[in-house]
C-alpha cells in the first residue's frame, strides 16, 4: 500500500474509533507507519487530510454503484441503486459516522465538511435530478409527481433507512440484505413503474430492460463526472 493510502487508512481508522477532536497527527502517523512530516508532506492540516478521508469513502461508493450500472443496465433503477448505496454505507464506517453527524466521532469537523464540499454537493444534487429526469422519460420511475417531489421522496427514504441504523438497531432484520430489499422495495412502489422486483422473462420484463438499457448512457456519464469531481477534490486537497 503507498505511503499516501496507508495515511488515509490509518486516520479514517482512528477519526472512527476517537473522533475528530482527540486523534492528533502524531498518532496518524504513528499507525500508518510513517513520519509526522510525511503526512504533512502529503496534506497541509489536519482538516485537508480528514476531507480526503471522507472524499475517498464517498468515491469509492460512488465507483461501486457505477460499476454495477455498467455490468447491469437494470442497476440504474432507483430501488437497485439506493439497495446498492445502502449497502455501500453499512460496509464503510467512515460513511456511517459522517451521515449519522456524530458528534462525538466528527465534532466540529461536520460543519468544515460541509463547508468545503458545498460545491460538490450541489453537484451531487443536479445529478439526482438529471438521473430522474432522464428515467421518467424512459418510463421507468411515474409522472404523477413533479421530479422535485420524486427527488424528495427518494433521499427521503433512504436517508430515513440511513439513520434507522442507529435510531432502530433493535427492530431492524437481522441481516443487511434484507434490510436493503426492504429499501428497495419501499423506493420501487413509491417511484418505479415496474412492480417486478426482479425481471424476468416475459413482455414487461422484456421491456424494462429494454428502457433501462436505453437510459443507462445518459445516465452514468453524469455518475462518472461526479466521480472525477470527487477525485479532483480529493485532489485539491494534497499539498501543492
Amino acid at each position: 500500500m503507498e505511503r499516501g493510502e496507508r495515511i488515509l487508512e490509518a486516520a479514517g481508522e482512528l477519526l472512527v474509533a476517537w473522533g475528530y477532536r482527540r486523534v492528533t497527527i502524531d498518532e496518524i502517523a504513528r499507525r500508518a507507519r510513517v513520519g509526522k512530516g510525511t503526512v504533512y508532506l502529503h496534506w497541509k492540516t489536519k482538516d485537508a487530510l480528514f476531507l480526503a478521508v471522507v472524499l475517498r469513502s464517498k468515491l469509492r461508493s460512488h465507483r461501486s454503484q457505477l460499476a454495477r450500472m455498467r455490468t447491469d443496465p437494470l442497476a440504474v433503477l432507483p430501488s437497485r441503486m439506493m439497495s446498492g448505496a445502502y449497502l455501500d454505507f453499512l460496509a464503510d464506517p467512515v460513511l456511517r459516522a459522517l451521515y449519522h453527524d456524530d458528534a462525538d466521532i466528527l465534532g466540529r469537523f461536520t460543519d468544515i465538511a460541509k463547508k468545503e464540499l458545498a460545491e460538490l454537493s450541489a453537484y451531487s444534487n443536479e445529478v439526482v435530478r438529471h438521473y430522474l429526469e432522464v428515467l421518467r422519460a424512459h418510463g421507468l420511475v411515474r409522472a404523477d409527481m413533479t421530479v422535485e417531489q420524486q427527488q424528495y421522496a427518494l433521499l427521503a427514504t433512504a436517508s430515513g433507512f440511513f439513520l434507522s441504523e442507529a435510531l432502530l438497531h433493535d427492530r431492524a432484520p437481522q441481516s443487511a440484505e434484507e434490510r436493503s430489499t426492504v429499501l428497495a422495495r419501499t423506493v420501487r412502489g413509491a417511484l418505479e413503474t415496474s412492480a417486478d422486483p426482479d425481471p424476468g422473462t416475459g413482455p414487461a420484463a422484456a421491456r424494462t430492460r429494454e428502457a433501462a438499457a436505453a437510459a443507462a448512457p445518459d445516465i452514468i456519464p453524469a455518475f462518472e463526472r461526479l466521480a472525477e469531481l470527487s477525485e479532483r477534490e480529493m485532489r485539491r486537497q494534497l499539498r501543492e
